[in-house]
């Protein structure tokens, strides 16, 4: 997949931080095929950087920990999802911004070239987090990520605002209601698919609009 850089058209990269892209998109790879084979609790640091054939203190040069690269997978998403959300038009409420951009991003993912978010690999992801109890914590976790960031600067506020957390916390909420039936045992990812993906968030979100229309706040 490219850098951030390449996709935003930023000036091409030196063979020495091409050389570290490489080896960080090798490690990615590597826990993204341990993680699919046997889960994320059970893979180790150690599996994964004899995976990519690097030591574990190599492993850690790019990554603090198993989970922080867990995160580096979710970001891959979230970063096109942020130059989607970047180019939504200015008057839309921060909900139906977010929605657009995502909905955008899992669409683009069918036709994605090769290097780049696949709908497959969006997939991946999705299934590792769903399996993973450790991770949809973390997915719901505040971080100052792509998409909050873009957030912000649409708002005009900083991205450590109590305002934007709430926002991001509801978006996160949204998005593992929609997806919250495929953390069940027994389920058949053969079977699961993008589409599925949007058709879930797409519903979800319109219940959450209903929702919040019936509300009433007293006087």
């Amino acid at each position: 997949m490219p850098c951030v850089a390449e996709v935003r058209g930023d000036p091409a990269l030196g063979l020495r931080e091409r050389k570290k892209q490489r080896t960080r998109a090798t490690l990615i790879d590597a826990a993204v095929e341990l993680c699919e084979r046997q889960g994320f609790e059970r893979t180790t640091v150690e599996q994964i950087a004899a995976i990519a054939d690097v030591s574990p203190r190599t492993f850690s040069r790019y990554f603090a920990t198993k989970d922080a690269i867990a995160l580096a997978l979710i970001d891959d998403a979230t970063e096109m999802a942020a130059i989607e959300l970047a180019h939504q038009p200015a008057d839309l409420g921060p909900f139906d911004a977010l929605r657009r951009s995502y909905i955008s991003m899992y669409q683009k993912t069918r036709s994605a070239p090769p290097g780049t978010l696949s709908a497959e690999r969006v997939m991946c992801i999705v299934r590792i987090i769903m399996t993973s109890p450790t991770l949809r914590q973390a997915t719901l976790e505040y971080r100052r990520h792509a998409v909050n960031v873009v957030l912000a600067k649409r708002l005009g506020i900083d991205p450590q605002t109590r305002r934007i957390k709430l926002i991001a916390a509801i978006w996160g909420s949204i998005i593992m209601t929609a997806l919250g039936d495929l953390s069940e045992p027994g389920v058949d990812w053969e079977h699961i698919g993008i589409d599925d993906v949007i058709t879930r968030l797409e519903a979800t979100f319109a219940q959450f609009m209903d929702e919040i229309a019936d509300t009433q706040y007293p006087v």
